[in-house]
């Protein structure tokens, strides 16, 4: 059983391993998680409110823009097409995509703000949440062609980037207005560049003629398209209780069952746009028929995720479902959806259903095989913002990868629950997957490597599409800056390599007193980062010749100087590939924590008396013979 187990987790880490490099296109609602976190150990005299005393406020891609982070970080390639508003919001957005390593193909609309969530904590406890942004407020005509002009050159920039491979395309419909009719238009008339289509959207109905591969409703949003389209499947003859409650009975069209006891579905008589409405299960509802429930555009209406009694105590309602007790006695959400995942794909035209059921998990059917259940363990509601848009990204990256919809299912699922440990917006990286599976490095991956089997590495990544970055540098005193560094490195491809100085070539290049820590530790500190995947030793004081061997796609250099200055840029650019620079973190730099600490060990001499640290750089890399890095000045001038 233990071995069959181990096999199952070693199955499920390969198919997270094939995605990596996975082209992703993200179209849809995106939005700002901002979140305020606050102590309270009163109540104020004007009423009885906490006194909120804030403590730390923290920002996040919401929406669109969260599943395209959790594509980033599950290791796919991924682009975001968006409408995002110009002002501080909007900034502060861009900045998430770039620490996630998106590609940000956002759209600037002036005069139409971009949507913020504002939660104020106090504890785990969500005491209130603000909403910024008009939803109702349409894109201009130039808003919309600027739009389609994006979503057409992402496209084939992403099909471009990888090698020719049809990108898989995600949207995220949330009804904030990002979607309008011509870009749904669009999105159908151009179905066939995309391999696989996964689709999340409040009202599926608007999405008829897009064929997706996959949807992933909301128990309420199935509902919801259940009732709206009017439909009730073929009667049958159920034999036991949980049969019959989830057996259809044919309407007579005007609000009437023709029949017993069982499950009606009901058309409302006025469309809810702006809001769900309730199907019905059990007793067909008579004059009471169906009752439209108001909610805010784009969210889900209040209570949908929670089951309560009635208070007559007849019936159990929630998420715009009401089951008679008596008829449908031991039926649970699960099964009321896994009836219906044939009715959904024909309504929606998917080729897979996955109806999610909060803390229940979900219920997943395709066209072939039996429906898959998933399962989730409940968790504080501050803990599950954003575990849906995992969900739907390791569910896309999952079938994209051609895996069977049984693993994509677990997958989708272990994505979402792994991320729920702590509160706020929730963002699955590969790392946390792979360590849920119980195998941090399935391919027995060796951090620090040779020349020579490094280029074996890259090569096989090569084959599979995967752009190389690479940099280099002495990193003697491992600081916050070097981490901050490598990180936004890591987030320009696919696998991130970086070349250490041998203390030999740092003597030479800094002087006799340096490294101050020996290659053995330089290294093992740098092989320790999750944002780097290998790490190779060079002797020579340029990098020249491991560069030429890697042939990287992107050569990253520390500095605010522009790329063309980079000693090795003809080099890279002869090979193909592009420099980039990467700004430096201030007040952090390597010569100015060795000099604090020598300062300290200076009799009568304390940290305060040393002085500043200054305003230098904190990455140390070694170019051409005669550069000396980053702890000598940059071709800024800056004072190390």
């Amino acid at each position: 059983m233990a071995r069959a187990a181990a096999a199952e987790q070693l199955r499920l880490a390969d198919v997270v391993q094939s995605w990596l490099g996975r082209p992703v296109l993200v179209i849809g609602d995106a939005m700002l998680d901002e979140w305020r976190f606050a102590d309270s150990d009163r109540l104020c005299r004007e009423a009885p409110a906490p006194v909120l005393t804030l403590r730390r406020r923290i920002s996040a891609a919401g929406g669109a823009a969260n599943t395209a982070v959790n594509i980033a970080t599950l290791g796919g390639r991924s682009v975001l097409v968006a409408p995002v508003g110009a002002d501080a919001a909007g900034d502060e957005l861009h900045d998430c995509l770039d620490r996630a390593g998106v590609w940000d193909r956002t759209v600037s609309q002036a005069g139409r703000p971009t949507p913020v969530k504002r939660r104020m904590l106090a504890g785990d406890q969500i005491l209130l949440r603000e909403d910024s942004g008009d939803p109702d407020d349409p894109l201009s005509d130039v808003g919309v062609d600027c739009l389609l002009t994006a979503l057409d050159c992402a496209s084939e920039e992403l099909r471009a980037a990888s090698g020719g491979e049809a990108p898989a395309l995600v949207v995220c419909d949330y009804g904030l207005g990002a979607l309008p009719a011509p870009v749904r238009a669009w999105l159908v008339e151009h179905r066939d560049r995309y391999a696989t289509v996964a689709l999340d959207a409040h009202d599926l109905a608007d999405w008829r003629g897009l064929a997706p591969t996959v949807v992933t409703p909301s128990f309420a949003e199935a509902t919801r398209l259940l009732a709206r389209a009017g439909m009730v499947g073929p009667a049958t003859n159920p034999a036991t209780p949980a049969d019959q409650a989830v057996a259809a009975t044919p309407s007579a069209g005007d609000g009437t069952s023709t029949g017993g006891r069982e499950l009606h579905l009901e058309h409302p008589e006025v469309d809810p746009a702006d809001g769900p409405s309730e199907m019905t299960v059990g007793t067909a509802p008579g004059e009471a028929g169906m009752r439209r429930t108001d909610g805010p555009t784009g969210e889900p209406t209040p209570g949908e995720s929670r089951v309560a009694m009635t208070r007559d105590g007849l019936s159990v309602t929630g998420t715009g479902v009401t089951v008679n007790a008596e008829v449908g006695a031991g039926v649970d959400r699960a099964v009321l959806a896994e009836s219906r995942l044939a009715e959904l794909r024909a309504h929606t035209g998917a080729a897979v259903v996955a109806v999610t059921l909060d803390t229940e998990g979900a219920v997943v059917g395709g066209i072939d095989g039996e429906p898959a259940r998933s399962h989730s363990t409940p968790v504080p509601a501050s803990h599950a913002v954003g575990a849906g848009d995992a969900y739907l990204a390791a569910m896309t990256l999952a079938l994209a990868a051609d895996a069977p919809l049984s693993t994509a299912a677990q997958l989708a699922q272990l994505a979402a629950t792994s991320t729920v440990a702590g509160t706020g917006t929730c963002v699955c990286r590969r790392e946390d997957l792979l360590a849920a599976l119980g195998r941090p490095t399935p391919d027995g991956r060796q951090v620090l490597v040779d020349t020579g089997y490094l280029t074996e590495i890259v090569a096989e990544h090569r084959r599979a599409g995967r752009s190389i970055v690479f940099t280099n540098g002495c990193f003697d005193v491992l600081h916050r800056g070097h981490v901050r560094y490598l990180e936004q490195a890591r987030a320009l491809g696919d696998l991130l390599v970086v070349a250490v100085n041998s203390d030999g070539s740092v003597r030479r290049l800094k002087g006799a007193d340096r490294p101050v820590n020996p290659i053995e530790d330089r290294t093992a500190l740098l092989a320790a980062l999750a944002c780097v995947d290998h790490v190779v030793v060079f002797e020579e004081d340029s990098p020249a010749t491991l560069i030429e061997a890697v042939r990287p796609d992107v050569y990253v250099k520390g500095g605010d100087y522009p790329p063309e200055l980079v000693p090795e840029a003809p080099l890279v650019q002869r090979l193909g590939g592009q420099v980039r620079t990467l700004g430096y973190v201030p007040d952090r730099s390597t010569s100015a924590i060795i000099d604090r600490i020598r300062a300290y060990g200076q009799d009568g001499v304390t940290g305060a008396e040393a002085g500043p640290t200054g305003p230098a750089p904190e990455v140390e890399t070694s170019g051409a013979a005669g550069t000396t890095g980053a702890d000598a000045p940059p071709l800024t001038g800056k004072a190390p």
